[in-house]
């Protein structure tokens, strides 16, 4: 069994997550550089069960070296560098590392890392979205409504009349009228605020 092998691991845990970190980088760029073919699902499964095989890095795991780095009083530096390979490391972290650096950037002695975890996240969750309601011109209320049931069931919903109230109201029948394109744009740009904020808080 794997245990038989404790203590005697040939990379160290920082080796381990560089070494991931780099794969998943260049798997990226050869991903985008083919993004004009014919997507072949299979490697994205064989893809996504690699990373299964590994122990993702999960929020909770980058939230114990905050608290860890609060508690040396925001002064080890090296906890710092662990935070940054770590979110590197992880697929599912990437496209909320800019989140995670403010919030440690916003850390002082006197923080409550749990609490003000939960308000930062809060807080940049509320302002993300406004960004998107003021740029796309969209329906307050009930942008609100329909992205909180998002966040319930996991998904953003692509078709019927939810995803239809939210949109600026436009006459079907006027010259260059793009309401397809323009309902794409805002499900796109929900699809990526879900992915980035949920489970964060």
């Amino acid at each position: 069994s794997f245990d038989d092998f404790a203590g005697n691991e040939l990379l160290s845990e920082r080796d381990f997550q560089d070494y991931q970190s780099m794969y998943i980088n260049i798997y990226q760029e050869l991903r985008a550089q083919n993004a004009d073919d014919k997507e072949n699902i299979n490697d994205d499964i064989v893809f996504e069960i690699e990373l299964i095989k590994q122990v993702e890095i999960n929020i909770d795991y980058i939230l114990m070296l905050v608290q860890k780095y609060h508690e040396g009083n925001c002064e080890d530096k090296e906890i710092l560098i662990s935070i940054d390979r770590a979110i590197a490391a992880s697929l599912s972290l990437r496209n909320k590392r800019d989140l995670i650096e403010q919030f440690v950037a916003s850390i002082t002695t006197q923080s409550d890392v749990g609490d003000d975890w939960k308000r930062f996240m809060e807080a940049k969750k509320i302002e993300e979205l406004d960004r998107i309601i003021s740029e796309e011109n969209l329906n307050r209320e009930e942008t609100y409504q329909f992205v909180g049931n998002a966040f319930r069931d996991g998904y953003i919903p692509e078709t019927g009349t939810a995803i239809t109230k939210i949109l600026p109201p436009v006459s079907r029948f006027s010259a260059g009228n793009n309401h397809a394109a323009k309902k794409q744009t805002v499900i796109e740009k929900l699809t990526e605020h879900l992915a980035r904020f949920l489970g964060m808080s």
